[in-house]
Protein backbone atom coordinates (compact mmCIF):
# COMPACT_ATOMS: atom_id res chain seq x y z
CA UNK A 1 0.00 0.00 0.00
CA UNK A 2 1.02 3.60 -0.49
CA UNK A 3 2.84 4.82 2.61
CA UNK A 4 4.96 7.87 3.38
CA UNK A 5 8.34 6.84 4.77
CA UNK A 6 10.44 9.84 3.77
CA UNK A 7 9.87 13.37 2.48
CA UNK A 8 11.88 15.87 0.45
CA UNK A 9 9.80 19.05 0.41
CA UNK A 10 11.02 22.56 -0.35
CA UNK A 11 8.64 24.99 1.34
CA UNK A 12 8.85 28.80 1.11
CA UNK A 13 11.34 30.30 3.62
CA UNK A 14 12.49 26.82 4.62
CA UNK A 15 15.64 26.97 6.75
CA UNK A 16 16.35 23.35 7.64
CA UNK A 17 14.93 19.85 8.03
CA UNK A 18 15.26 17.57 11.06
CA UNK A 19 14.54 13.89 10.50
CA UNK A 20 13.57 11.98 13.64
CA UNK A 21 12.70 8.33 13.99
CA UNK A 22 9.17 8.76 12.67
CA UNK A 23 8.73 12.52 12.15
CA UNK A 24 10.30 15.02 9.78
CA UNK A 25 10.33 18.63 10.94
CA UNK A 26 10.73 21.59 8.59
CA UNK A 27 11.91 24.92 10.03
CA UNK A 28 10.09 27.80 8.33
CA UNK A 29 11.91 31.11 8.71
CA UNK A 30 12.94 30.30 12.30
CA UNK A 31 9.33 30.97 13.31
CA UNK A 32 7.23 27.89 12.50
CA UNK A 33 7.80 24.16 12.51
CA UNK A 34 6.01 21.93 9.99
CA UNK A 35 5.96 18.45 11.57
CA UNK A 36 5.13 15.59 9.23
CA UNK A 37 4.15 12.28 10.84
CA UNK A 38 5.45 9.58 8.49
CA UNK A 39 4.37 5.94 8.36
CA UNK A 40 7.75 4.77 9.62
CA UNK A 41 7.72 2.31 12.52
CA UNK A 42 10.49 2.29 15.12
CA UNK A 43 11.18 -0.09 17.98
CA UNK A 44 14.21 -0.43 20.25
CA UNK A 45 15.37 2.90 18.73
CA UNK A 46 15.63 1.26 15.30
CA UNK A 47 13.52 2.31 12.31
CA UNK A 48 12.03 -0.81 10.73
CA UNK A 49 12.36 -1.21 6.95
CA UNK A 50 8.69 -0.97 5.93
CA UNK A 51 6.03 1.66 6.53
CA UNK A 52 2.64 1.03 8.18
CA UNK A 53 -0.39 2.34 6.24
CA UNK A 54 -2.19 5.24 8.00
CA UNK A 55 0.16 5.17 11.00
CA UNK A 56 1.28 8.77 10.53
CA UNK A 57 -2.28 9.99 10.18
CA UNK A 58 -3.31 8.10 13.32
CA UNK A 59 -0.43 9.49 15.42
CA UNK A 60 -0.97 13.04 14.20
CA UNK A 61 -4.72 13.05 14.77
CA UNK A 62 -4.53 11.46 18.24
CA UNK A 63 -1.80 13.92 19.28
CA UNK A 64 -3.80 16.86 17.91
CA UNK A 65 -6.93 15.92 19.82
CA UNK A 66 -5.02 15.42 23.07
CA UNK A 67 -3.23 18.74 22.65
CA UNK A 68 -6.68 20.34 22.44
CA UNK A 69 -7.98 18.32 25.42
CA UNK A 70 -5.08 19.38 27.65
CA UNK A 71 -4.33 22.95 26.56
CA UNK A 72 -6.26 24.27 29.58
CA UNK A 73 -3.72 22.71 31.97
CA UNK A 74 -0.48 22.70 29.93
CA UNK A 75 0.36 25.09 27.07
CA UNK A 76 1.52 23.48 23.82
CA UNK A 77 3.30 24.36 20.60
CA UNK A 78 0.43 23.59 18.17
CA UNK A 79 -1.10 26.20 15.82
CA UNK A 80 -2.79 24.22 13.01
CA UNK A 81 -3.19 20.80 11.36
CA UNK A 82 -3.66 21.52 7.64
CA UNK A 83 -3.29 17.86 6.63
CA UNK A 84 -4.08 14.52 8.33
CA UNK A 85 -0.32 13.85 8.63
CA UNK A 86 0.82 17.39 9.44
CA UNK A 87 0.98 19.62 12.52
CA UNK A 88 2.27 23.20 12.37
CA UNK A 89 3.37 25.02 15.48
CA UNK A 90 5.75 27.47 17.11
CA UNK A 91 9.47 26.88 16.77
CA UNK A 92 10.76 25.76 20.18
CA UNK A 93 14.08 24.73 21.67
CA UNK A 94 13.53 21.18 22.98
CA UNK A 95 14.69 20.09 26.41
CA UNK A 96 17.25 17.29 26.11
CA UNK A 97 15.23 14.87 28.23
CA UNK A 98 12.03 12.91 27.67
CA UNK A 99 9.68 12.82 30.65
CA UNK A 100 8.46 9.25 31.07
CA UNK A 101 5.75 8.60 33.65
CA UNK A 102 4.65 5.12 34.72
CA UNK A 103 1.53 4.14 36.63
CA UNK A 104 2.16 0.40 36.30
CA UNK A 105 5.09 -2.05 36.26
CA UNK A 106 5.15 -2.69 32.51
CA UNK A 107 7.47 -2.71 29.52
CA UNK A 108 11.02 -1.51 30.22
CA UNK A 109 10.34 -1.10 33.95
CA UNK A 110 9.04 -4.69 34.18
CA UNK A 111 12.09 -6.00 32.32
CA UNK A 112 14.37 -4.15 34.76
CA UNK A 113 12.36 -5.46 37.72
CA UNK A 114 12.55 -9.04 36.41
CA UNK A 115 16.34 -8.63 36.22
CA UNK A 116 16.33 -7.96 39.97
CA UNK A 117 16.56 -4.17 39.94
CA UNK A 118 14.43 -2.26 42.45
CA UNK A 119 15.26 1.25 41.34
CA UNK A 120 14.78 2.86 37.94
CA UNK A 121 16.12 6.33 37.15
CA UNK A 122 16.88 6.73 40.85
CA UNK A 123 13.26 5.99 41.81
CA UNK A 124 12.52 3.06 44.14
CA UNK A 125 10.09 0.35 43.05
CA UNK A 126 8.32 -1.61 45.83
CA UNK A 127 9.08 -5.27 46.50
CA UNK A 128 6.48 -7.93 45.79
CA UNK A 129 5.12 -6.62 42.48
CA UNK A 130 4.39 -8.71 39.44
CA UNK A 131 4.35 -7.52 35.86
CA UNK A 132 1.57 -4.99 35.10
CA UNK A 133 0.73 -4.35 38.77
CA UNK A 134 -0.18 -0.77 39.61
CA UNK A 135 2.40 1.36 41.43
CA UNK A 136 1.19 2.99 44.68
CA UNK A 137 1.79 6.35 42.93
CA UNK A 138 2.89 7.11 39.35
CA UNK A 139 6.68 7.46 39.04
CA UNK A 140 8.62 9.74 36.70
CA UNK A 141 11.53 7.92 34.99
CA UNK A 142 13.22 10.33 32.56
CA UNK A 143 15.44 9.37 29.65
CA UNK A 144 18.04 11.24 27.69
CA UNK A 145 16.84 12.38 24.25
CA UNK A 146 19.04 10.44 21.87
CA UNK A 147 20.40 11.76 18.61
CA UNK A 148 19.55 9.76 15.48
CA UNK A 149 20.96 6.26 15.63
CA UNK A 150 21.57 6.38 19.38
CA UNK A 151 19.57 4.83 22.20
CA UNK A 152 17.63 6.79 24.79
CA UNK A 153 19.21 6.13 28.20
CA UNK A 154 17.61 6.11 31.64
CA UNK A 155 18.72 9.06 33.75
CA UNK A 156 17.86 10.19 37.26
CA UNK A 157 16.46 13.55 38.32
CA UNK A 158 19.67 14.09 40.30
CA UNK A 159 21.89 13.50 37.26
CA UNK A 160 19.81 15.84 35.11
CA UNK A 161 20.24 18.63 37.66
CA UNK A 162 23.88 17.88 38.54
CA UNK A 163 24.92 17.92 34.88
CA UNK A 164 22.95 21.05 34.08
CA UNK A 165 20.89 19.30 31.40
CA UNK A 166 17.82 21.15 32.72
CA UNK A 167 17.80 23.86 35.39
CA UNK A 168 16.09 23.02 38.68
CA UNK A 169 13.52 25.78 38.13
CA UNK A 170 12.57 24.41 34.71
CA UNK A 171 12.67 20.77 35.82
CA UNK A 172 10.13 21.42 38.56
CA UNK A 173 7.78 22.76 35.87
CA UNK A 174 8.42 19.70 33.66
CA UNK A 175 7.52 17.41 36.57
CA UNK A 176 4.34 19.37 37.35
CA UNK A 177 3.26 19.36 33.70
CA UNK A 178 4.07 15.64 33.36
CA UNK A 179 1.91 14.69 36.35
CA UNK A 180 -0.95 16.96 35.24
CA UNK A 181 -0.95 15.54 31.70
CA UNK A 182 -0.82 11.95 32.94
CA UNK A 183 -3.72 12.59 35.32
CA UNK A 184 -5.83 14.09 32.53
CA UNK A 185 -4.87 11.29 30.14
CA UNK A 186 -5.76 8.70 32.79
CA UNK A 187 -9.20 10.25 33.28
CA UNK A 188 -9.93 10.39 29.54
CA UNK A 189 -8.75 6.80 29.04
CA UNK A 190 -10.86 5.56 31.98
CA UNK A 191 -13.98 7.18 30.53
CA UNK A 192 -13.36 5.19 27.34
CA UNK A 193 -12.74 1.84 29.03
CA UNK A 194 -8.95 2.01 28.94
CA UNK A 195 -6.04 2.32 31.36
CA UNK A 196 -3.19 4.69 30.47
CA UNK A 197 -0.35 2.53 31.74
CA UNK A 198 2.64 4.72 30.96
CA UNK A 199 3.57 7.46 28.53
CA UNK A 200 6.24 10.02 27.68
CA UNK A 201 6.13 13.75 27.08
CA UNK A 202 8.54 16.13 25.42
CA UNK A 203 8.77 19.82 26.21
CA UNK A 204 10.46 22.84 24.70
CA UNK A 205 10.85 26.57 25.21
CA UNK A 206 9.41 29.18 22.89
CA UNK A 207 11.46 32.23 21.85
CA UNK A 208 9.74 34.06 24.69
CA UNK A 209 11.02 31.48 27.21
CA UNK A 210 7.66 29.80 27.82
CA UNK A 211 7.75 26.06 28.53
CA UNK A 212 5.31 24.19 26.27
CA UNK A 213 4.39 20.62 25.38
CA UNK A 214 5.79 19.59 21.99
CA UNK A 215 5.74 16.50 19.73
CA UNK A 216 3.19 13.73 20.31
CA UNK A 217 0.98 12.98 23.30
CA UNK A 218 -0.94 9.83 24.31
CA UNK A 219 -0.34 8.05 20.99
CA UNK A 220 0.40 4.31 20.67
CA UNK A 221 4.04 5.18 19.94
CA UNK A 222 4.49 7.19 23.13
CA UNK A 223 2.03 5.41 25.43
CA UNK A 224 0.80 2.02 26.59
CA UNK A 225 -2.90 1.27 27.17
CA UNK A 226 -4.69 -1.71 28.71
CA UNK A 227 -8.40 -2.52 28.53
CA UNK A 228 -9.86 -1.64 31.93
CA UNK A 229 -12.74 -4.14 31.95
CA UNK A 230 -10.72 -7.33 32.42
CA UNK A 231 -7.51 -5.82 33.82
CA UNK A 232 -7.94 -7.09 37.38
CA UNK A 233 -9.12 -10.57 36.45
CA UNK A 234 -6.14 -11.00 34.13
CA UNK A 235 -3.78 -9.87 36.91
CA UNK A 236 -5.42 -12.25 39.39
CA UNK A 237 -5.10 -15.16 36.96
CA UNK A 238 -1.53 -14.36 35.93
CA UNK A 239 -2.58 -13.69 32.35
CA UNK A 240 -1.00 -11.19 29.98
CA UNK A 241 -2.90 -7.93 29.62
CA UNK A 242 -4.48 -7.15 26.28
CA UNK A 243 -2.84 -3.91 25.39
CA UNK A 244 -3.15 -1.20 22.80
CA UNK A 245 0.35 0.12 22.27
CA UNK A 246 3.49 -0.50 20.27
CA UNK A 247 4.51 -3.15 22.81
CA UNK A 248 3.01 -5.89 20.60
CA UNK A 249 5.55 -4.91 17.92
CA UNK A 250 8.41 -5.09 20.45
CA UNK A 251 7.21 -8.50 21.66
CA UNK A 252 7.03 -9.77 18.05
CA UNK A 253 10.58 -8.56 17.44
CA UNK A 254 11.85 -10.14 20.67
CA UNK A 255 10.15 -13.44 19.72
CA UNK A 256 11.97 -13.24 16.38
CA UNK A 257 15.38 -12.62 17.94
CA UNK A 258 15.65 -8.83 17.63
CA UNK A 259 16.08 -6.24 20.39
CA UNK A 260 18.08 -3.63 18.50
CA UNK A 261 21.42 -5.05 19.63
CA UNK A 262 24.53 -5.12 17.49
CA UNK A 263 24.66 -8.01 15.04
CA UNK A 264 20.94 -8.80 15.28
CA UNK A 265 18.93 -9.01 12.07
CA UNK A 266 15.55 -7.29 11.74
CA UNK A 267 13.00 -10.04 10.95
CA UNK A 268 11.10 -9.89 7.68
CA UNK A 269 7.77 -8.06 7.92
CA UNK A 270 5.23 -9.79 5.68
CA UNK A 271 2.40 -7.85 4.04
CA UNK A 272 0.01 -9.73 6.33
CA UNK A 273 1.94 -8.62 9.40
CA UNK A 274 2.09 -5.00 8.21
CA UNK A 275 -1.69 -5.03 7.67
CA UNK A 276 -2.14 -6.45 11.18
CA UNK A 277 -0.02 -3.66 12.68
CA UNK A 278 -2.05 -1.07 10.77
CA UNK A 279 -5.29 -2.60 12.06
CA UNK A 280 -3.99 -2.46 15.65
CA UNK A 281 -3.16 1.23 15.29
CA UNK A 282 -6.66 1.89 13.94
CA UNK A 283 -8.11 -0.10 16.88
CA UNK A 284 -6.32 2.14 19.36
CA UNK A 285 -7.42 5.29 17.54
CA UNK A 286 -11.07 4.25 17.68
CA UNK A 287 -10.86 3.16 21.32
CA UNK A 288 -9.00 6.12 22.75
CA UNK A 289 -10.81 8.80 20.73
CA UNK A 290 -14.21 7.09 20.81
CA UNK A 291 -14.89 7.72 17.13
CA UNK A 292 -14.48 5.83 13.84
CA UNK A 293 -11.20 6.28 11.99
CA UNK A 294 -11.61 7.86 8.57
CA UNK A 295 -8.84 6.84 6.20
CA UNK A 296 -7.41 9.75 4.24
CA UNK A 297 -6.84 9.40 0.50
CA UNK A 298 -3.32 8.02 0.14
CA UNK A 299 -3.15 7.59 -3.64
CA UNK A 300 -0.85 10.62 -3.96
CA UNK A 301 0.07 11.16 -0.32
CA UNK A 302 3.22 13.23 -0.94
CA UNK A 303 1.43 15.64 -3.28
CA UNK A 304 -1.55 15.88 -0.91
CA UNK A 305 0.71 16.89 1.96
CA UNK A 306 2.69 19.34 -0.16
CA UNK A 307 -0.43 21.09 -1.43
CA UNK A 308 -2.07 21.32 2.01
CA UNK A 309 1.05 22.74 3.67
CA UNK A 310 1.64 25.20 0.81
CA UNK A 311 -1.95 26.40 0.98
CA UNK A 312 -1.59 26.99 4.73
CA UNK A 313 1.75 28.80 4.48
CA UNK A 314 0.51 30.99 1.61
CA UNK A 315 -2.58 31.95 3.60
Amino acid sequence: MNTITTTDFDFPNQKSVYRGKVREVYNINDELLVMIATDRLSAFDVVLPKGIPYKGQILNQIATQFMQLTEDIVPNWLIATPDPNVAIGHLCTPFKVEMVIRGYLSGHAAREYAAGKRTICGVAMPEGLKENDKFPEPIITPTTKAENGSHDEDISRESILENGIVSKEDYIVLEQYTRALYQRGTEIAYNRGLILVDTKYEFGKTKEGKIVLIDEIHTPDSSRYFYAEDYQSRQNNGEQQKQLSKEFVRQWLIANGFQGKEGQQIPDMSEEYIENVSDRYIELYENILGEPFEKANIESIHERIRMNVMNYLNS
